[in-house]
């Protein structure tokens, strides 16, 4: 996907929009500077980013202490700060006064160890949430799942450095018109180090194994809508409404539910990040070589071909193909990456 061209009208104005901007935060950050002289604002702590309204965000302190643990702010954004996202770890100082109106001030972003990107319409990658430990990508009988979609999503994963796992949801719905089909469509990814989970929230089954997966660190679920992602974690969250959408009758597509990346602390442990909808990872920012390299079991044999400019077709030398003839490449998984690299290449 090439970046978007703008005009001068267009560049102009994105400026002007910009300028105007940092006008506010200017201001913004003279007023918070005026409630420090008289004392409205506390100790520096560290929060962690639960959600994100744009100029403001939500911070939770991860200060110990039985005052912090329950301590929740919104909170104003230095202008000298990078953009946060959701899951970010920042230094922050909690309102004490009225002059702040209520707003904690967030003065630096800490280090981020992981990072979930997607490409916005310009086509610049755009981080929309930070410090994941898992991908859970999504998948259910219907809409009907398909190899290259999910070797799209984990190939994504990979470039990303972010544990990858499967979620087989809605088992319910499989009967013997779908079950052989389902079983044929998984059964390489174990092989590949890939855990697949299977779960009905409507009878419970896998619910366990899922918990206790979750209760590692910080996941986030992924996947196209309609496999139940909004129903799944309302079923995990007891009282929280993350909205829930019916598949289309047209097309069997689901509709987009979920608005806004926010954070969830899970009642068995871990952390929760419910974020926007998307029915595919964007992989038109990939090289050639990442997408290559995204094929866990291609990487063995890259940069031993004959030709620095293989194409891993018919040339000779191929040590791409000379793995498949000997079986440790599959031709699904060959087929599936020349698949994603010309639709690559048409993007």
């Amino acid at each position: 996907m090439s970046k978007r061209k703008l005009n001068r009208r267009q560049q102009w104005r994105i400026a002007k929009i910009q300028q105007e901007r940092e006008a506010r935060a200017r201001k913004r950050d003279e007023s918070f500077e005026h409630a420090e002289e008289e004392g409205d604002l506390g100790q520096e702590q560290t929060g962690l980013v639960i959600a994100n309204y744009g100029s403001q965000v939500l911070v939770e302190s991860e200060t110990e202490g039985a005052e912090a643990a329950e301590l929740r702010q919104r909170c104003h954004i230095r202008a000298n700060i990078d953009t946060l996202v959701t899951g970010d770890k920042v230094a922050w100082r909690p309102s004490t006064g009225e002059s702040t109106g209520g707003l904690g001030v967030v003065g630096a972003r800490l280090p981020r160890h992981s990072e979930l990107q997607r490409p916005d319409r310009y086509g610049d990658m755009k981080t929309v949430a930070a410090n994941i430990d898992r991908i859970l990508i999504v998948i259910a009988p219907y809409p009907e799942p398909f190899a290259n979609a999910i070797d799209r999503y984990l190939v994504a994963a990979e470039t990303t450095g972010i544990q990858p796992l499967l979620l087989l949801n809605k088992i319910d719905l499989i009967d013997d018109s779908n079950r052989e089909q389902l079983e044929d469509l998984l059964r390489p990814y174990p092989d590949l180090g890939y855990r697949v989970l299977q779960l009905s929230t409507k009878t419970g089954e896998g619910l366990g194994e899922l918990l206790d997966t979750l209760a590692q660190g910080t996941s986030v679920f992924v996947g196209q809508s309609g496999v139940g992602k909004s129903s799944l974690i309302n079923g995990l969250l007891p009282g929280t409404d993350a909205r829930t959408g019916a598949l289309s009758e047209a097309t069997g597509k689901g509709t987009h539910t979920t608005t806004a990346a926010e954070l969830f602390h899970l009642p068995s442990g871990g952390d929760l990040i419910d974020s926007p909808g998307i029915r595919e990872f964007g992989i038109w920012h990939m090289s050639e070589q990442e997408l290559l390299e995204g094929y866990v079991e291609f990487r063995p044999f890259i940069g031993y071909c004959r030709f620095r400019d293989c194409r891993h077709q018919s040339e000779p030398g191929c040590a791409i193909q000379e793995a498949l003839e000997r079986g440790d490449i599959s031709q699904r998984r060959m087929d599936s990456f020349l698949h994603l690299r010309n639709s690559l290449e048409n993007e």
